[in-house]
């Protein structure tokens, strides 16, 4: 699930991949309309594995914060709403989530943004947070670099 859930700079929600193409990502919408779109290299797109919060001693992986935040809401939606909460409130609510979060680099407008996620995962039933995918055949960049050097050979030897 880690890897497979992206977020793409410039598009709100979250978006899950669903296929490789040559030069781009299939993503789906994680919303009402589950619309698919391209995703190009040009887009700066994150998996939620490689995102982590800052706290007043080590980084702490995103997963980890959405299953503090999944235990503290009992696997339902936020009690908060982001959208009209204030900064203060934001703050006084997240240290429930992760009491030792860096006060100065983490604002309020991640802090939004994790609980909007965080909703939008539970609203898909995706509450597992320390899955780990198993990559699947072809998924692994040197099984693709030896099957490229392979039909290059095949070329080669026409």
């Amino acid at each position: 699930m880690q890897q497979t859930i992206l977020a793409i700079a410039g598009k709100p929600g979250l978006f899950k991949l669903v296929s490789r193409g040559k030069n781009n990502l299939i993503v789906e919408a994680l919303d009402a309309t589950h619309r698919r779109q391209p995703a190009f290299g040009s887009d700066r797109i994150t998996s939620l594995a490689d995102i982590a919060m800052f706290t007043d001693t080590d980084d702490i992986p995103l997963m980890d914060v959405l299953d503090s935040l999944k235990t503290l809401e009992g696997g339902k939606k936020s009690a908060i709403d982001p959208k009209k909460a204030s900064g203060d409130e934001l703050r006084e609510y997240f240290a429930k989530v992760l009491p030792n979060f860096d006060r100065e680099r983490v604002h309020g407008s991640d802090i939004k943004k994790l609980i909007q996620w965080y909703n939008i995962l539970i609203e898909n039933n995706i509450t597992d947070f320390k899955e780990e995918m198993k990559p699947t055949e072809g998924d692994n960049i040197d099984d693709r670099k030896e099957k490229k050097a392979e039909k290059d050979e095949k070329k080669v030897a026409k």
